[in-house]
């Protein structure tokens, strides 16, 4: 009875009551672990199975007979917390899920990923950008930790027995273009930046012009450039710094693809006799790669940051899978979108001055280290958007599209020469573009952090920590981003965002 009272009242919400809209999200109830694990088992048993072949073999001499195959790096049977995706999202995740451990090896973390070479991964094949222009408060709160993060790095990240950390950060800043039509929602976003505390100057034509000679402002009403905390980094130096460190706290490295979980469910009837069906996650099946075998682990919580790919994770969860009318025939509206990023040589572009350009036609660019190389791209228009069933580059979209815009702007680039070019994959938020953040209303132990649709980079740090006061603390102590959560989805309440690139 305690149980049905605690669940409809977290339904009610979703079920029409009324309910403050500012109010924060109901609390949830504690993390509870039992006691601190101070070994693993699982790895224990492996190790004396590995000896045992040793000795084995030693009976035989000059023979390569071997007993029997032995699958290295198979996570544990059990876990506190199992993350799906081993991105710069699920290892900001494990690191902040330890970093807020009473005691050391008090929480069991399982990262499972099933590419580690990560070929096809959203993180390293980002443009590494960091900014502050954003429209929403939240936006704005997250990228403004995720900058002090980046800047005291090594005072989170930093591993005793390794070289301190270069993230390779470049405050050259973000430069937003607005037209005639965009200059008052430009200013607009302005005055909410400048509210939370970001350092943003607003540029006429003629300021602008003299402040960058290079570039035409034909076209341009309106600018805004970031002052500090904007500019760009390596995400592959991010990545790993997240792994390397949460390794070093004790969270399992697993490489394997999830096949589905083992539900328990129970059927719930409120006061006006609906039914609801209300699951749990007891088990997650892990796939191990290049071999048969699989395995399975118990957990106590899921988190989805599966990125381009989460969707599909979400149905296993029969998340979208009900009735059409029902909560649980909502599903999770994030889908794979590819998008270019081309890398161009122009010895007259320009120099170091160069900040991330944000064009009024949504090309965008910025300089790649000093000689006189470039990287930019657009984002494809709806009816325009490429298949994602492979990473090929498209290099007539750069020609026909992106430099059209880019020469007009930057009349130097009339004559550039492209050098790289590659594909990488949003985990694009088809409903608002924003990201899903949060507990399911009706799989009580699995929580989403994806969605983000070209931003989950630089706003890893403060999800990852945002995600771990959520499971442990039952809610969001830092920033509150209960504005994201899935609720929304269902209740149609769209968070838009109005500087997405």
């Amino acid at each position: 009875m305690i149980r049905g009272r605690r669940l409809l009242g977290r339904l009610r919400p979703l079920l029409g009551a009324a309910s403050p809209s500012a109010s924060p999200a109901e609390p949830r109830r504690p993390f509870r672990t039992g006691e601190p694990r101070l070994y693993d088992p699982v790895q224990d048993m492996q190790k004396g199975v590995i000896n045992a072949y040793k000795k084995m073999k030693d009976f035989l001499p000059g023979s390569d007979w071997q007993p029997g195959h032995v699958t290295e790096g198979l996570p544990p049977d059990h876990a506190d917390v199992v993350i799906v995706g081993g991105g710069v999202i699920g290892w900001s995740i494990a690191f902040w899920l330890k970093m807020k451990e009473p005691q050391r090896n008090a929480y069991r973390v399982v990262v499972l990923e099933k590419d580690m070479t990560y070929s096809k991964a959203s993180t390293v094949l980002s443009a590494g950008g960091i900014r502050q222009q954003y429209s929403m408060p939240e936006n704005i709160k997250m990228s403004q930790f995720s900058a002090n993060f980046l800047r005291t790095i090594n005072q989170y990240l930093g591993v005793v027995t390794q070289p301190p950390i270069d993230i390779q950060f470049n405050p050259s800043g973000y430069l937003f273009l607005a037209s005639e039509d965009g200059a008052a929602v430009l200013e607009e976003n302005v005055g909410i930046q400048r509210k939370e505390g970001a350092e943003i100057s607003l540029l006429s034509p003629a300021q602008l012009k003299k402040k960058y000679p290079w570039l035409n402002t034909d076209g341009v009403a309106l600018a805004s450039i970031g002052l500090e905390n904007e500019g760009w980094f390596d995400p592959w130096t991010l990545l790993n710094a997240f792994r390397n460190k949460a390794i070093s706290l004790g969270v399992y490295q697993s490489r394997g693809e999830v096949t589905s979980f083992n539900l328990y469910t129970e059927e719930l009837v409120t006061h006006e006799g609906d039914r609801i069906n209300f699951s749990r996650i007891k088990g997650v099946n892990v796939q191990m790669p290049d071999s048969i075998e699989s395995t399975q682990i118990e957990c106590g919580f899921v988190v989805n940051a599966a990125g381009a790919w989460s969707g599909r994770v979400a149905e296993m969860a029969g998340i979208g899978t009900g009735r059409p009318d029902s909560m649980l025939g909502i599903r999770l509206p994030v889908e794979p979108k590819k998008r270019y990023v081309y890398v161009w040589h122009c010895p007259d572009g320009p120099g170091l001055e160069c900040p991330m350009l944000i064009d009024t036609t949504g090309a965008y660019f910025r300089r790649e280290g000093m000689g006189g190389n470039y990287l930019g791209g657009l984002s494809p228009a709806e009816e325009e958007e490429p298949d994602i069933q492979d990473l090929e580059v498209d290099h007539e979209f750069f020609q026909n599209k992106v430099w059209p815009k880019l020469a007009h702007r930057v009349p130097s680039f009339q004559s550039l020469k492209v050098k790289n070019s590659w594909a990488g994959y949003y985990d694009y938020n088809i409903f608002d573009q924003s990201p899903v953040i949060g507990v399911h209303p009706l799989v009580e132990n699995l929580y989403f952090a994806t969605g983000f649709s070209g931003h989950g980079l630089q706003q890893s740090p403060a999800v990852g920590q945002a995600l771990a006061e959520l499971i442990i603390d039952g809610r969001f102590k830092i920033i509150d981003l209960s504005i994201f959560s899935f609720n929304r989805v269902f209740k149609g309440n769209k968070a838009i965002e109005r500087n997405i690139i």
